[in-house]
């Protein structure tokens, strides 16, 4: 006995809940990240079709209200204050299907723009730099804490944030069927698939497809600060199931930021040795990726605290009449894992070179010299963070 799902056999070969096996020699469990989406829009439809009316009820009675909620101004300060975003009663289709009316994640604001695009940065994860975690079998998850095959979850301040997906070109109505890729570092400032001694870890990374309301929520933990950006998330959005195998098909690639005085708060826990000394050293107006409109369209909305843990949301509208700007950058970066590394200063070469290096208070410590390499590092001169305004990690 394996524990894996058994497929049935057919005249035409391996099948699971009535689909052919991508990979008719492999188990159920491997077949890839668009088998696995697909069958979990499958079980969401035919949930959705015996419990409508439960589970319409009971998304009302679990949705956070404004009021518990703070969101986060230009200045990296929360605020409870917001402006009302209406609702969107069109309807139209885009590359994800939309539906219903207008939602913003919870919260009453609707950013008055499209989320800006942005670097996916040199340590993405999906195959364009490196290492693909879209290809794995388990990244369609909702808790990213450990990695894909299981193991101890990373350290830090637990974090369930949500991001809702709007059709900006039809009326900013929901994308219903999208899937987003989520990622970040950890507590000490580290990427797996890069970071030196966690090369083979896939944790805080995870895909999650949009449902009615155009939501997709991860569980994670606050991410730590490295040297040269401010706290982030990085995340893509693809129009369907299908589309998730290939980076290039991105509609939009984006970060969201976090609030001053939360990441204060958090900042002081041992989890987090190196995050407040880095943090000390940026402001949201001086880092090279929010640094244009102080995030201002990528700013979380804030609930919870740092001892029962975080939520975040994020009204994210795509415009899918316009092509995407921004995408991943080849090349290295200082290393994100070494609290002292500023990714902010690229090196010349392009993507497969030396790993990030170390942890908190490896080479340079915290606000210490940059540590040489990262992928790619080459023998040119290092460029700093202004002239990479959209090629930051």
């Amino acid at each position: 006995m394996t524990g894996f799902p058994e497929p049935d056999q057919t005249p035409d070969g391996p099948a699971y809940e009535g689909r052919l096996l991508d990979r008719p020699d492999e188990e159920v469990v491997d077949q890839g990240v668009s088998f696995d989406i697909t069958t979990l829009l499958s079980r969401r439809h035919v949930v959705g079709i015996m419990g409508a009316g439960v589970g319409v009820a009971a998304l009302a009675a679990c949705t956070p209200s404004s009021s518990s909620s703070t969101g986060g101004t230009a200045d990296g300060s929360t605020s409870g204050g917001s402006t009302d975003a209406g609702t969107g009663s069109s309807s139209g289709s885009s590359s994800g299907s939309t539906s219903g009316s207008t939602s913003s994640a919870g919260t009453d604001t609707l950013p008055a723009e499209e989320i800006p695009d942005e670097t996916a940065g040199p340590y993405p994860g999906d195959g364009s730099n490196g290492p693909d975690v879209l290809e794995e079998s388990g990244v369609v998850r909702e808790d990213i804490r450990t990695s894909i095959e299981g193991g101890d979850a990373v350290d830090g301040v637990p974090l369930d944030f949500t991001f809702t997906i709007l059709d900006m070109a039809n009326g900013d109505v929901p994308m219903v069927g999208a899937a987003v890729y989520a990622w970040h570092c950890d507590a000490q400032g580290r990427y797996s698939m890069y970071s030196d001694g966690v090369e083979d870890q896939t944790w805080l990374r995870g895909v999650q497809v949009t449902d009615d309301d155009g939501r997709v929520t991860f569980a994670s933990i606050l991410p730590g600060c490295y040297t040269g950006r401010w706290t982030h998330i990085h995340f893509e959005v693809y129009p369907d199931a299908s589309a998730i195998t290939d980076s290039a098909n991105a509609i939009a690639t984006s970060q969201m930021a976090f609030p001053q005085d939360v990441l204060d708060t958090a900042y002081t826990l041992a989890a987090y040795d190196g995050s407040a000394a880095n943090l000390s050293q940026i402001t949201l107006q001086s880092d090279n990726v929010f640094g244009d409109d102080g995030g201002e369209l990528q700013m979380a909305t804030m609930g919870g605290d740092a001892d029962s843990g975080y939520t975040a949301t994020l009204a994210v509208r795509v415009d899918t009449g316009t092509e995407p700007t921004a995408g991943t950058m080849a090349g290295g970066a200082g290393a994100p894992g070494d609290m002292g590394g500023d990714p902010g200063e690229m090196t010349g070469g392009g993507p497969g070179g030396e790993r990030p290096s170390g942890g908190p208070g490896g080479e340079g410590g915290p606000g210490g010299t940059p540590p040489d390499g990262g992928p790619g590092d080459g023998s040119d001169a290092a460029t700093t963070a202004p002239e990479l305004e959209s090629a930051s990690a």
